[in-house]
C-alpha cells in the first residue's frame, strides 16, 4: 500500500510540472509571433502558424494582411496577459488579453497543435463573453 501511494505521488508531482513546461512553451509560441508582428516580419510571424493556417494563407504576406485587418490588436499590442490553458473541443486552447494601442482589452482564445513535437497556432477566436474580455 505504501509503494502504492508512493508511486501515485511520484507520478502527480512529475505530471504537475510537464503541464507548466506546456503552457511555458505555448506561451512562448504566441509570444514569438506577437514580437515578429510588432516587428513587422510575416515571414516570421507565419513560421509560428500550423500547416493547417499555412496552407489556407498560402504566404506570410496574405497571412499578415489578414492579422492587420482582422486582429489589430494583435498587430501591435499594447499589452499581453496569459489567462487560462484549457483542453475543450478536443484541443488545447490558451487564454490571452490584449490591450490594444488604445488600452482597450480584447480577450482570445488560441488554438494550439503539437506538429513533430513543436507547438502552433492553429486559429485564433474572439471570446465574446463581455465579462471575460472586460
Amino acid at each position: 500500500m505504501r509503494r502504492l501511494l508512493f508511486g501515485l505521488m511520484v507520478g502527480l508531482m512529475l505530471a504537475a510540472p510537464a503541464g507548466a513546461q506546456e503552457a511555458d512553451a505555448i506561451q512562448g509560441v504566441i509570444r514569438g509571433q506577437m514580437d515578429a508582428f510588432r516587428t513587422g516580419d510575416v515571414d516570421a510571424a507565419f513560421e509560428f502558424a500550423s500547416p493547417g493556417i499555412q496552407g489556407l494563407f498560402g504566404t506570410a504576406d496574405s497571412f499578415g494582411q489578414m492579422v492587420r485587418e482582422g486582429y489589430p490588436m494583435v498587430w501591435h499590442p499594447q499589452s499581453v496577459e496569459f489567462g487560462s490553458l484549457s483542453q475543450t473541443e478536443g484541443a488545447l486552447w490558451q487564454r490571452v488579453i490584449v490591450r490594444d494601442g488604445q488600452g482597450m482589452p480584447y480577450a482570445l482564445d488560441y488554438m494550439m497543435e503539437q506538429i513533430n513535437g513543436a507547438w502552433r497556432i492553429g486559429g485564433v477566436r474572439f471570446v465574446t463573453d463581455p465579462a471575460v474580455s472586460a
